[in-house]
């Protein structure tokens, strides 16, 4: 006889899915605008709405309880006013806004939000979160269905390999990974490099204990050139997703502006997030909450690059090492972090207080003494001051250990349950 808990599980997945049901088609709703601006400021302009094929996301959790990311897409019934679809996520042009160059320079950066299409008319808002901590409303579009410009054509259609599928996509974690930099005879390196991609992240907790709540697929999509771009190295290659280092002009900082091409790429295949694996022994990466994460798949670090970018990607983890960035008060000291992995004491309640020991100071001095505990490390955020960690080392800080600190462990593990369940 089945347990009363997994029973009233049972009966609130059925009512998820029904709840999906009414509202949403099993298929993808996907939006690319340019959000342009200064330093200061930042405009949406809608470049083209499509469908895709899949939905890999969860049909039971479609409402964001996180609050993470500097940005949110919000979706509502347009008939009964009814939210029925959220998530945070963040984006290059954000990081971009706090560098010395937007101070000086308008940009604009080509973005995608993705959600269930909706059956019904939608009204779906794009918000920005202010210097100040709080979202405010810069966008608005009221999906049609029956809008016959909305675009269902299949741009780029690759095949498609399985790194290792466990389920059904609504009910496991989606990877999609990426070609950047290989050329049609490198694609059984790509196949090669994908298995050891699955490999190097079920290599750390908690994705090792979580293996089987994952599936992995890869898009076998050839570049013209092998390799990636190194502009202070004079080196530009043509490849299909374009990626290069010195991103904002630093060194291992390592992204793509071809967002159309990406997304394009991504739809031959259900995903939850996209992972670009770039054919080149160069240190570097990145990753952007709920948009994608980029790493090299030949450095002697790939393994911990591949973990610690998923924290961001995925989990919404901040860095919590100190410089070596272009930006400019990543973190205003009188503002609470998004980041659970992060803190400015603002708002410390709503962070790992209760994950910290009896006894342990707030602040905590990094001393030997305190190297195992959790506590709050002044020293993240890439500041030295005002911005605190849990921990004193972690893979969101520094490569030199094999973990994940206690705060983020329980991170990731949140965000795999929200997949999942």
């Amino acid at each position: 006889m089945r347990s009363l808990f997994t029973c009233l599980f049972m009966s609130l997945l059925f009512q998820g899915t029904a709840q999906f049901d009414v509202h949403f088609d099993n298929k993808t709703l996907r939006i690319d605008y340019q959000h342009a601006g200064n330093s200061t400021e930042d405009f949406y302009f809608l470049d083209e709405v499509k469908t895709e094929p899949y939905w890999g996301g969860s049909k039971t959790n479609l409402i964001d309880p996180f609050g993470y990311g500097e940005y949110q897409v919000k979706a509502f019934d347009l008939a009964t006013g009814q939210l029925i679809f959220s998530r945070g996520y963040s984006t290059l042009f954000m990081e971009w806004q706090t560098t010395t160059e937007a101070t000086k320079i308008q940009k604009s950066f080509a973005e995608t939000v993705c959600m269930p299409c909706p059956k019904n008319p939608a009204r779906i808002e794009l918000y920005t979160r202010n210097r100040i901590g709080v979202s405010e409303k810069k966008f608005e579009y009221v999906f049609e269905p029956s809008d016959y410009f909305t675009n269902p054509e299949q741009r780029m259609s690759f095949p498609v390999f399985d790194v290792q599928v466990h389920g059904d996509p609504s009910l496991k974690v989606d990877i999609v990974l990426l070609p950047d930099g290989y050329s049609t005879r490198e694609m059984k390196k790509f196949k090669k490099d994908c298995l050891q991609f699955a490999e190097n992240l079920f290599n750390f907790e908690p994705f090792r204990s979580n293996r089987k709540q994952f599936n992995i697929r890869c898009v076998l999509a050839p570049s013209q050139e092998s390799g990636n771009d190194i502009p202070a190295d004079s080196v530009w290659k043509n490849s299909l997703l374009e990626t290069s280092f010195y991103t904002f002009d630093s060194e291992r900082y390592c992204m793509t502006r071809a967002n159309r091409t990406m997304y394009d790429l991504a739809a031959n295949a259900p995903w939850d997030q996209i992972y670009v694996l770039v054919n080149q022994n160069k240190y570097g990466g990145g990753g952007i909450y709920n948009q994608y994460c980029v790493s090299v798949s030949g450095n002697l670090s790939s393994a911990k690059i591949i973990v610690h970018e998923f924290g961001h990607g995925f989990a919404g983890l901040g860095d919590e090492y100190v410089g070596d960035v272009s930006y400019n008060d990543f973190y205003p000291p009188d503002v609470e972090p998004w980041e659970p992995n992060l803190t400015t004491l603002v708002n410390f309640d709503r962070k790992w207080g209760s994950m910290i020991s009896h006894g342990v100071p707030v602040p905590t001095p990094d001393t030997k003494e305190n190297e195992q505990v959790i506590g709050v490390f002044e020293g993240g955020g890439y500041a030295t001051r005002g911005v605190y960690r849990p921990a004193h080392d972690c893979l969101m800080n520094t490569f030199d250990g094999d973990v994940f600190c206690g705060v983020c462990l329980d991170a990731i593990q949140r965000m795999i349950d929200y997949h999942t369940k």
